[in-house]
């Protein structure tokens, strides 16, 4: 007889909410950082490449500890584009986890400006000194910043679905263990 997984591990929980709020600020200093040029500015942008680092390595944890333990099946009467969807924007979300850290560390070593964290923790350029390449870099960061809100409120709508309207168990997986 084999166990059937209904709900994510405390540990997958954690890592989920955890993120969500490190996400969540993590978009809103990020405007409240191109949206400055006081003496705010620099506080933001340490806050925002900490917070960035940290996303990309609980990303990675998160991946692995997903990859582990596994995850809930859908329900079974989902349709097929649903469960589409749903697989679609777990990828989606997952690689700008991962892509968006990525980008902006690029970002920064084609600028040669250091990446400091709190702490005066430094971290190594990653790629060379390129002006070209950091306009480029610059300009994915900030649209997929985009597309990374958008795709958070899609994730947030579908998951009011699955609790509000379908009433399926998909929303409880996430809330509870039990």
């Amino acid at each position: 007889m084999t166990d059937v997984k209904t709900h994510f591990s405390a540990v997958q929980r954690l890592l989920h909410w955890l993120m969500a709020i490190g996400i969540l600020a993590m978009l809103f200093i990020g405007v409240a950082m191109v949206s400055t040029i006081g003496r705010q500015y620099v506080p933001l942008l340490i806050a925002h490449k900490t917070l960035g680092i940290a996303i990309l390595v609980l990303a990675l944890v998160r991946l692995l500890v997903r990859f582990v333990s596994g995850a809930p099946a859908l329900p079974a009467d989902l349709p097929e584009p649903m469960r589409l969807a749903a697989h679609l924007s777990h990828v989606g979300l997952y690689a700008l986890m991962i892509g968006m850290p990525l980008i902006g560390w690029a970002m920064m070593s084609a600028a040669a400006y250091p990446i400091v964290l709190f702490g005066g923790f430094r971290l190594p350029p990653i790629l060379p000194q390129s002006a070209s390449l950091h306009t480029m870099l610059w300009s994915a960061h900030f649209y997929l910043a985009f597309a990374f809100f958008a795709l958070v409120m899609v994730h947030l709508a579908a998951a009011l679905f699955h609790g509000l309207v379908r009433r399926d168990g998909v929303l409880q997986t996430m809330l509870s263990g039990k």
